[in-house]
């Protein structure tokens, strides 16, 4: 008696727009949850900016009191600090890729009928969306810093959050997407956000800066972050002009004021970028 044994043929689905558009949304949607339901993680992200803006603002503005009559220096700083949480925010967000590979995860989304850019995409809105929200409590805290609860100026530090937000995720996207160890990823991500953070202007204004610390500030690309939000308050405050000039001097390229459209339009083309290499990267993983 001769035995036949069917094969059973497996339909996988054709990929198409559809489907990339969901599984943004889909991965967008876990990251929203994974960060909702991690209330230690959105504490953690919050207290060193805190501490930096009303311990270190304080001790620093007791120093220099006098040579800025009539501004709180937490107030200069406070635009600085939501650049940090946002970067913080970002990058961690960025980091959940490795933390998918080594338990298994990343292998089963590779696996869906879906491009992998789809994939990036998502998790890069899905973590400039998470540090946005992050940095709207530092937005909810202006009033304690001398800041107005201006909605127009809300709603431009909301965009400029978003816009940095999405690029220092496509960096951190970039950098986890062939990495497979978190903690060789944490400690590529300290190196580069120091110094990043440390030559953007968020801790110390940009004017009368030695030669070669001005080169580092220009050339560092969350400079044309920082800038613009300082911008942004400093526009709603009434302060002399000579402390403006010394506060909130701008970038300066070879004497030339960059405007704000620029420095915004350079974010946003390095961003783009970063996902374009990131798109790649991920290409590439295993």
């Amino acid at each position: 008696m001769t035995m036949t044994t069917e094969a059973i043929r497996v339909r996988v689905p054709a990929r198409s727009a559809g489907h990339d558009l969901r599984a943004v949304k889909v991965v967008l949607h876990r990251e929203l949850l994974r960060f909702l339901s991690d209330r230690t993680r959105m504490l953690s992200m919050l207290l060193q900016p805190v501490l930096w803006l009303f311990v270190m603002g304080t001790g620093l503005g007791s120093l220099v009191q006098g040579s800025i009559p009539g501004v709180d220096f937490r107030t200069f700083m406070y635009p600085g600090m939501i650049s940090m949480t946002v970067i913080m925010t970002g990058m961690f967000s960025a980091g959940s890729i490795v933390w998918d590979r080594e338990f298994g995860f990343l292998r089963e989304m590779l696996v869906a009928p879906v491009s992998r850019a789809a994939i990036v995409v998502g998790k890069c809105l899905g973590g400039a969306i998470v540090a946005t929200g992050q940095g709207v409590i530092i937005l909810a805290m202006a009033g304690l810093v001398g800041v107005p609860y201006s909605p127009v100026l809300m709603l431009t530090l909301l965009g400029e959050m978003f816009l940095a937000a999405f690029t220092i995720t496509a960096f951190g996207v970039m950098l986890a997407a062939r990495m497979k160890n978190m903690q060789t990823f944490f400690g590529l991500m300290q190196m580069a956000i120091m110094p990043m953070m440390f030559l953007s202007g968020a801790m110390f204004p940009l004017a009368n800066l030695p030669s070669w610390l001005h080169v580092l500030t220009v050339v560092n690309p969350m400079t044309y972050a920082v800038d613009p939000m300082r911008q942004a308050v400093f526009a709603t405050l009434d302060v002399p002009p000579a402390v403006n000039a010394t506060l909130n001097p701008g970038v300066q390229w070879f004497g030339w004021q960059v405007p704000i459209p620029v420095e915004l339009g350079l974010v946003a083309a390095l961003g783009a970028v970063l996902l374009g290499v990131g798109i790649a990267q991920f290409r590439r993983a295993d």
